[in-house]
């Protein structure tokens, strides 16, 4: 077990044990609650025989047999028992009906049946609270036995009972061990500390344990400081405020002096403590780094990477020109590099943190670089790994042998392999100057290769080259437009796409090779959609004559045939340049480019400064922070290096006053809903606040755009005072060589300023009444009605007609399940009897806080209703028009932050037909129904409305409303949470608006 768990550690580097767990005690074999074959352990006390026997099934009433021979007086027979029990156990037997009977056999002075019978009781003493209290006594008289093995079984057993009824007992018992003469029982007892805290914090306090602890640092047992060092730095992980962990030069020296007599585990924890502790000057800096360095040369890796972390963390302290800092620094290659012989899952450990080393101080290992050259063996995330390090290390002396390693790896089978391979050629060239010629061609000997996948990386990196060295290498394009036909995957196609734009004046055919490209446009993925516009804008800016109908083709399928607003929003943002002024559009596209960063993957420095904290863990690995996957607070507490703290910030936490402070306030995203996916589920009840929609994420800002034009600018309403663009092409150029008429509309001022354009409300529509109750088919009483919204509440509006040849009396009515909880607020208001031939109306006041049910239509709703005849029903559908509540005006700001966090795949268009209105009287008349404008606007002779609804149970519809002067269909594309609204919400504006 013992040797098992070390090597277990030993693999996986980052797994770290408990207090006094996995030493090289033989009595430790029961410490957990369940163990696959504990019996077979046995064998070290002297059984002759396997333990096989004790797995083998028995005949019926096995309990009853057992109680009896667990009730027995021989000592042998007893012990049979007691194993033969843990064995049923074991297997996942319940024998917790023998609990009393296993108690009693507590009271021995074997050791071995003690273990055994320790072991049941940790493993049945949360499901027999009240049972294990009988228990009690035995481990107060344990605690004071003579055999220090026997003291520390008792107080490691009561640790792992987690039954709060019991730990008070065990207070005292524990104050004893804690000050016990013996080390090995004050080690376990002081991780026992940890495991009471972890059940009942208060009560440690309480009883003054933790002050207990603090002294056990100063305690003259190695072991015991480290147990002690460990309990104290677990409780402190879930108290990250409450300073337990005290350290002072003093401690640090009682610390410095157990590393080196403790055990490996004990050394790791003591290392880990030692990481956290700032020192005061250089000097003590360099004592404690000189008292860690023997521990690079331990066996065991995690020793080893915990001794790396607190030298990398003391380093910074360090001045450069220190002799002791280069004897450092030459001093911690040797065991990165060791590490690198361990097994694969190892080396992908060692890796991981190597990477992290590098970016920080890339001087440790730059001798090193065949090290990391790739084996043929090597599992593919080791080659991965490396290479990555390789790149990182790669410098003026060592690239020649970078270069001859990384061009072999790129006629390597493994895609993925052979894909970073050349990526790391294309790095090299950025990284390295004096090797870009050398790259260069490298790269176009691969291409010649024309291996598919190699072609096409190589087209994205040697774009990145020419962005790092402009007018260098620009005589290989002739060969990459070779390979055009061949380019299948996005990322190589834009590549492609911006290599020929911006070298369009030295490509003869450049038009012809973009054009190519915009055959298929609609198919295109959206980035390479994007660069293609760019390019083809580049390629007319160049050469305007011969590309006039490419200029315009492109910027009509981005403008009128995209459903993708960022892809509007840069066609309408060049269209509306090349209009107004061509010699601005020039210097805008065509301006200069900042050269590229030679590394463009480091991870970014505060991060970097975090992980080198946690070198070692999981985080190393991850290359994450703790708090990006730990759950919960517990292990959550940021770290920095302290050299790199700036002065009156914090060491602890950098977070807190380093941000800066947001100018405003990210616009509120309307949260998602489920809606009708799951009607069946939800309480539907309709929202009381009023407030703006909670905030959300201001990243999804960035993610679309839906009006075309470079929206933040123009909620402004203002764009730098340039006209919009309007829709002439063809006419004669007025101020350079594109041919595009002046602009007519007078700008984007009024956008978003609804005073002008937008007239007042006409009244909410109200259907005209239809047949819903045939007098056939209801014994004489026909119902015609319909729905309305008045002053904010929603009615059924009815006509009672009695055709029977008695009078009708005793109405009332009730509705079935629906999808919005549509529910009559009161009873059916029919005070008069119905005589025959008599019509009577009546208005039913409705709530929407009955029981939803998805119906088919969504809208259709099942009534039922009585009179003193009998009961008939029918079904009606309600125009969803008459749920759109007063409040469904969103903020601009929320409109165009809602619009872009809606997945493209909800949205809905629809086609109105024969609707005579003009944009005005349209927007004036669905205000009536609570479809509110939010903003109008006019391109190319076309008004656009944007509008936004709120229906009554929280559901937000947004709209954009098409329409052209002169033609009466108009467009209409929705967008919500909930598509399934989308058709009825269609339906009620083709009833507005033409009603």
């Amino acid at each position: 077990m013992c040797v098992y768990k070390r090597y277990f550690c030993e693999k996986t580097e980052v797994y770290r044990v408990g207090g006094d767990e996995g030493k090289n005690h033989h009595h430790h074999y029961y410490q957990h609650t369940t163990l696959p074959t504990p019996l077979a352990e046995n064998r070290q006390f002297g059984s002759k025989m396997t333990d096989s026997k004790y797995f083998t099934t028995t005949k019926k009433g096995e309990i009853f047999e057992l109680k009896a021979e667990l009730n027995s007086d021989k000592k042998e027979k007893k012990k049979e028992a007691v194993k033969k029990v843990i064995a049923s156990m074991t297997v996942g037997k319940d024998v917790s009906a023998l609990f009393p009977d296993v108690v009693n056999c507590m009271q021995t002075d074997n050791l071995e049946l003690k273990k055994l019978v320790y072991l049941y009781l940790m493993n049945y003493a949360k499901s027999q609270p009240d049972m294990a209290i009988m228990a009690v006594n035995t481990f107060v008289k344990d605690c004071e036995d003579p055999n220090p093995l026997i003291r520390a079984l008792a107080v490691r057993t009561m640790g792992c009972i987690r039954v709060d009824k019991i730990t008070e007992y065990l207070c005292e018992p524990l104050r004893k061990c804690l000050k016990d003469e013996d080390p090995y029982v004050r080690k376990t007892a002081a991780v026992c500390v940890a495991k009471l805290h972890d059940i009942n914090a208060q009560l440690v306090e309480d009883q003054g344990f933790l002050d207990t602890l603090k002294d056990l640092i100063s305690d003259s047992n190695p072991m015991v400081v480290a147990n002690a060092v460990a309990a104290l730095s677990e409780i402190a992980e879930s108290h990250p405020n409450s300073n337990l962990l005290d350290l002072n030069p003093q401690t640090i020296n009682k610390l410095l002096t157990a590393l080196n007599e403790c055990t490996e585990w004990g050394q790791i924890f003591i290392l880990d403590c030692l990481a956290n502790y700032t020192p005061r000057d250089d000097r003590e800096s360099q004592s404690i780094c000189e008292r860690v360095t023997p521990r690079l040369s331990h066996a065991n890796s995690a020793v080893v990477l915990s001794a790396v972390k607190v030298l990398m963390k003391f380093m910074e302290m360090l001045p450069k020109d220190l002799d002791y800092y280069g004897t450092l620094l030459k001093k911690l290659a040797p065991p990165l590099v060791t590490l690198l012989s361990a097994e694969p899952e190892l080396q992908y450990v060692a890796l991981r943190n190597i990477n992290l080393i590098v970016q920080r101080r890339p001087e440790i290992l730059k001798h090193e670089m065949k090290v990391f050259f790739v084996k043929y063996n090597d599992p593919i995330y080791v080659k991965l790994e490396k290479l990555d390090i390789m790149i990182r290390l790669a410098s003026q002396a060592n690239i020649a042998q970078v270069l001859a390693e990384l061009k072999e790896y790129a006629t390597e089978v493994d895609v993925d392999f052979v894909r970073k391979a050349v990526r790391a050629i294309g790095r090299c060239a950025i990284k390295v100057e004096q090797s870009a010629e050398r790259c260069v061609s490298t790269l176009l000997d691969l291409i010649q290769t024309k291996v598919n996948y190699v072609v096409q990386e190589a087209i994205v990196v040697i774009k990145d080259i020419f962005r790092k060295y402009p007018n260098k290498y620009e005589s290989v394009i002739a060969t990459l437009c070779e390979n055009l036909d061949s380019l299948d995957e996005p990322e190589a196609r834009a590549a492609m796409i911006w290599i020929v734009g911006e070298y369009a004046e030295r490509i003869d055919n450049a038009d012809e090779l973009l054009e190519s490209f915009l055959e298929g446009f609609h198919d295109e993925s959206t980035q390479v959609q994007l660069q293609l516009l760019t390019a083809i804008v580049k390629l007319f800016l160049k050469k305007p004559t011969e590309t006039q109908e490419l200029v315009q083709q492109v910027l009509s399928l981005a403008t009128q045939d995209s459903d993708n607003p960022d892809l509007r929003d840069r066609g309408y943002i060049y269209w509306r340049l090349l209009s107004t002024d061509p010699v601005a559009a020039k210097e805008v596209v065509l301006a200069e480019k900042p050269l590229i960063s030679e590394e463009t993957d480091l991870i970014e420095p505060t991060l970097l400064e975090e992980l080198i904290c946690h070198i070692g863990t999981l985080a190393s690995v991850y290359h994450k922070p703790p708090s990006a996957f730990v759950e919960g607070s517990r292990g959550v507490q940021h770290k920095r290096l302290p050299g790199s703290a700036a002065s009156g910030e914090s060491v602890e936490s950098p977070d807190t006053g380093s941000a800066p402070v947001a100018s405003e306030a990210p616009p509120a995203v309307i949260p998602s809903q489920d809606l009708l996916g799951d009607l069946l589920n939800l309480d539907l009840t309709p929202t009381t606040t009023t407030g703006p929609p909670p905030p959300s994420s201001a990243m999804q800002m960035g993610a679309m755009d839906l009006l075309g034009g470079g929206l933040d600018s123009l909620l402004g309403g203002d764009l730098g005072g340039s006209p919009a663009m309007t829709a002439g092409f063809g006419a004669p150029p007025t101020a350079g060589p594109p041919s595009f008429t002046a602009p007519v509309s007078g700008g984007l001022d009024d956008l978003f300023d609804l005073g002008g354009g937008v007239g007042m409300s006409m009244g909410a529509y109200v259907p005209p009444k239809m047949l819903w109750l045939p007098a056939m088919k209801a014994k004489g009483l026909e119902i015609s009605g319909t729905f309305g919204r008045r002053a904010g509440v929603v009615q059924m509006e009815m006509t009672l007609t009695n055709k029977a040849m008695s009078v009708m009396t005793d109405f009332a009515i009730q509705f079935n399940r629906n999808s919005f909880g549509l529910a009559p607020a009161g009873p059916l208001q029919v005070l008069t009897p119905v005589s025959p031939n008599q019509s009577i109306e009546a208005v039913l006041p409705l709530n929407t806080v009955g029981p939803v049910m998805k119906m088919e239509p969504l809208n259709n709703l099942q009534v039922a209703v009585k009179n003193n005849i009998d009961v008939f029903y029918f079904s009606c559908q309600y125009p969803i028009s008459m749920l759109f509540v007063e409040d469904g005006k969103m903020e601009r700001q929320v409109f165009l932050a809602t619009w872009k966090d809606i997945p493209n795949e909800n949205e809905s268009k629809f086609q109105l037909n024969d609707c005579h209105l003009n944009a005005d009287a349209a927007s004036s008349k669905l205000q009536g129904s609570n479809i509110f404008t939010i903003a109008k606007r006019t391109v190319e002779g076309q008004d656009m409305l944007y509008q936004s609804m709120k229906l009554t149970n929280g559901i937000w519809v947004l709209a954009e409303l098409r329409a052209q002067a002169g033609n009466p269909n108009y467009t209409v594309s929705l967008r919500c949470r909930a598509p399934e609204v989308s058709q009825c919400v269609f339906q009620s504006y083709e009833a507005v608006l033409k009603n």
